[in-house]
């Protein structure tokens, strides 16, 4: 039996918390060597519990009185409510009781939660959300899904660098393929940022193949696809709800045309799992000194049980240590220093 990764979930965080919380960190248990640590309030998380078989000895409910609410402003939630499950959840990555931590809850508050407590990794200036999405032959890391909005050019290296860090050793992605997100394939098209920034990652020693326009984004064309977090967030919510919408317009038509929906059966759900925010489960918080996982508020009991996986084979892949690793071998190079 491996080392035994223990994982903070916050039971309060999401839509349905702490019910689907529960019961997908009860469904997480199926996965060996793990040990989770359910941060709220006691007596309803126990109440959930009760509802399930499981080995108790796998599992720690941790009281935390307070809660930061979806709307809440990140900083200011996160100041005034310092025992919040979020901010507990945190604190027990960096104390050393929990190796990493999920949230489903308020996505700035895990943020700046994480920049609080964790601090950032050496050599990072600004951490970044790493997103899952489909492409038509597999599926693609899109970072920054919305950590940090106003970005600098060295910013988007560090998110490319990061990115291909996370999906070659967590992966098993060899060499991923690195793209910018542009308004055009040539190196001088985009605005300033990105002008800049294809010179600094092209001279990189990144697989870089160049600018991706939006027209590409799901050609298969990448393994990473680098962006802004204004720009990142806009094309995860867009690409969201367009895959809802693609599934509700064919049905609305099979019941216009009278088809019978069983025939396309294995197909619909061949889609669904495709473009199912579920199966991917979480979205790493990269460039945090500890291992954090951010959820949808909408998430599944199947979405939090792949959150945690993800959460957990983040630990297993040693990848902070492999990004702070591959940071001093290929960007600062042997014997510089890393500049505070």
């Amino acid at each position: 039996m491996g080392n035994i990764i223990r994982v903070a979930v916050d039971a309060m965080g999401g839509d349905d918390a702490p019910r689907v919380v529960v019961e997908g960190s009860v469904q997480a248990l199926q996965q060996e060597n793990l040990h989770i640590l359910l941060v709220g309030t006691v007596s309803m998380i126990n109440s959930e519990l009760s509802k399930y078989k499981f080995d108790a000895s796998r599992l720690t409910v941790v009281a935390s009185p307070q809660v930061i609410g979806m709307e809440e402003h990140p900083v200011a939630s996160c100041k005034e409510k310092p025992e919040s499950s979020i901010m507990v959840c945190a604190r027990l990555v960096k104390e050393g009781r929990a190796d990493a931590f999920f949230s489903a809850g308020n996505t700035g508050a895990v943020v700046v939660s994480s920049l609080f407590t964790l601090g950032k990794l050496e050599g990072i200036d600004r951490p970044a959300i790493g997103v899952m999405l489909p492409t038509l032959k597999g599926f693609f890391l899109l970072v920054d899904g919305g950590a940090t909005v106003d970005c600098k050019p060295k910013n988007l290296l560090q998110f490319a660098m990061m990115g291909s860090v996370l999906m070659e050793y967590v992966y098993g992605y060899k060499k991923p393929r690195v793209g910018l997100l542009s308004v055009g394939s040539e190196p001088t098209k985009g605005n300033e940022l990105t002008v800049a920034a294809h010179e600094l990652i092209q001279q990189s020693k990144l697989n870089f193949i160049g600018n991706i326009e939006g027209n590409d984004i799901v050609g298969n064309k990448v393994d990473v696809l680098v962006c802004d977090g204004f720009v990142g967030n806009i094309v995860l919510k867009f690409a969201e709800n367009l895959f809802r919408a693609a599934e509700l317009l064919v049905r609305r038509e099979f019941v216009r045309q009278r088809i019978v929906p069983s025939v396309f059966q294995e197909a619909f759900e061949n889609f669904r799992k495709r473009v199912d925010y579920a199966e991917y489960g979480g979205m790493p918080l990269l460039g945090v000194n500890g291992v954090c996982v951010i959820g949808h508020g909408r998430s599944s009991p199947k979405a939090i049980k792949n959150a945690i996986r993800v959460a957990s084979e983040s630990v297993s892949h040693s990848l902070n240590r492999n990004t702070i690793e591959y940071f001093k071998r290929e960007v600062l190079g042997p014997g510089k220093e890393s500049r505070t």
